[in-house]
């Protein structure tokens, strides 16, 4: 099944621990057919966690190839992975990046799922970079919201 990834932000005033309310943008990874799905998607999704008003700030496509999920970790990290193909004519390596998130409690970890993954994986490739996400939770679809259609 082919994914479309959006990346929603979402502004609202969040309860902060010493009690006081702040202005937050936060930003959400959404599994959609469209933008007009996307922004449906994460209303639902976000409505039962944020009391008050609420507003879907911005929504942006997101070139994810692949998502590795581990539910016993809470940060996103965005991987480059370089695809080395060889080009016959001029003999030369050729580069193709493509990106990939993966869920782990910290950087190691996250190399060692992104790794794991990969394990199946005939293509020489090269790991470019790993960084951490601002994400704060990705929605992928699932049988369930096909009802909401």
């Amino acid at each position: 099944m082919m994914h479309n990834w959006f990346e929603c932000k979402v502004k609202y005033d969040k309860m902060m621990e010493n009690g006081m309310q702040k202005k937050v943008s936060e930003p959400y990874l959404i599994d959609a057919l469209s933008f007009t799905e996307a922004e449906a998607r994460i209303i639902k999704e976000i409505t039962p966690y944020i009391s008050g008003e609420f507003e879907v700030a911005n929504i942006k496509k997101a070139n994810y190839s692949e998502i590795f999920f581990d539910d016993t970790a809470d940060k996103w990290f965005k991987c480059k992975v370089n695809f080395i193909t060889l080009d016959e004519k001029s003999g030369t390596e050729k580069r193709t990046a493509s990106y990939m998130l993966v869920q782990a409690v910290d950087l190691p970890q996250a190399l060692e799922h992104l790794l794991n993954g990969m394990k199946g994986t005939l293509a020489d490739y090269e790991v470019a970079s790993i960084s951490e996400t601002a994400l704060i939770e990705v929605y992928k679809y699932t049988a369930d919201d096909e009802g909401d259609q």
